[in-house]
């Protein structure tokens, strides 16, 4: 087992992973000249603030595997690509880099190379042994390539695996 790396590269000089250490340091986003972060997770970061520079977004979900991802997908692959297109450097990161900003890469090799989530997930592990998504978001990640990575409240897959889920909720008091 390697060490616990706080961030890990996805695409060289373009694309890293990491965790809430890696965001929060200035060191760290200097070193590997971050221009851009997406946050999974609800954690406050500097570079949030207009002043650091940095183009920030943030999808404020927890690790917990009935948590809805999926339908934040879309836009979380969108403001990859375009960052990249536009040159930019960026960090996906959530608190420990392991699940949630782990699917939201998976997400992102899924879509721009047409893999299944599996590949996708087996390339995240490549390169961060220590990734692990949660079941749900794998499972979401399935869905994810399922309705054709375009999830939305009039999507039929995504509206049938959400009404399944509410009802899953509601019954085990979870909601």
């Amino acid at each position: 087992m390697g060490s616990w790396k706080n961030v890990s590269t996805i695409i060289p000089d373009r694309l890293y992973l990491g965790n809430l250490i890696a965001a929060r340091s200035t060191r760290s986003l200097t070193e590997h000249r971050i221009t851009h972060i997406l946050s999974v997770c609800p954690d406050p970061i500097p570079a949030e603030l207009p002043e650091s520079g940095i183009r920030h977004k943030r999808i404020a979900i927890d690790d917990i595997d009935y948590v809805d991802l999926l339908i934040h997908l879309p836009s979380a692959v969108d403001f990859i690509q375009t960052s990249l297109q536009e040159g930019g450097v960026v960090l996906v990161h959530c608190d420990q880099g392991v699940s949630r900003s782990a699917a939201v890469i998976a997400a992102y090799l899924m879509f721009t190379q047409r893999i299944s989530s599996v590949k996708a997930l087996e390339a995240v592990r490549k390169a961060r042994e220590q990734a692990w998504v949660n079941a749900g978001f794998q499972e979401q990640l399935v869905l994810y390539e399922l309705c054709k990575y375009g999830p939305s409240p009039s999507e039929g897959i995504y509206v049938k695996w959400r009404t399944t889920l509410d009802s899953r909720l509601a019954t085990t008091g979870l909601t």
